[in-house]
């Protein structure tokens, strides 16, 4: 089932830019190796999958809604969240939403296929792949931490990722995250 597999190294990157304690919401979720993720780092947990059978797996870690986000409702109108996570999701119409969706203060993690995947496997068609800066341009409101297009070896696909944070309407302490080495 997709979804039991580690965390995404992206998300585990970068998941420290959420606030402490605030929740988190992470899209298309499956059976839920982020909201594990981040609710072992303490953050209340919310998740949203289509597929009854994943948000069943991951009911332990969170407030779980199984629903589809594409032709229903966005089930969090109003909400927002010290962290959005998605990955190896994308409906362009949502992001609008998902930005939206991420509380001043709070962070986007967002990691997904780009083009040129469709040379390596699947998926691979353009409606689910990512143009050149493409992702870069859909967080222009927030502030980018860190964003990467290209291409992984293992296993070989094509991917564009960022990590974008709300900037806060009141004065605070500077972004501080240290940049070692990739985990």
């Amino acid at each position: 089932m997709h979804g039991t597999e580690a965390p995404s190294n992206w998300v585990r990157r970068w998941s420290p830019l959420a606030p402490p304690g605030s929740t988190v919401l992470d899209v298309a979720c499956g059976a839920g190796r982020h909201l594990r993720w981040m609710h072992e780092r303490g953050h209340p947990t919310v998740g949203v999958d289509r597929c009854a059978d994943a948000v069943a797996a991951c009911a332990a870690w969170g407030e779980i809604h199984c629903a589809d986000i594409e032709e229903g409702p966005w089930p969090f109108a109003g909400r927002q969240f010290g962290a959005v996570i998605v990955t190896n999701y994308l409906w362009r119409p949502l992001l609008p939403t998902l930005i939206n969706s991420v509380a001043p203060g709070g962070v986007l993690i967002y990691e997904t296929f780009g083009s040129g995947n469709e040379t390596v496997g699947r998926p691979a068609r353009a409606d689910f792949l990512l143009q050149p800066g493409e992702l870069l341009a859909a967080c222009a409101a927030l502030r980018t931490v860190a964003y990467e297009d290209g291409f992984l070896e293992s296993p070989a696909r094509f991917v564009q990722r960022i990590a974008a944070v709300r900037e806060t309407t009141h004065p605070r302490q500077p972004l501080r995250y240290h940049l070692g080495p990739a985990v």
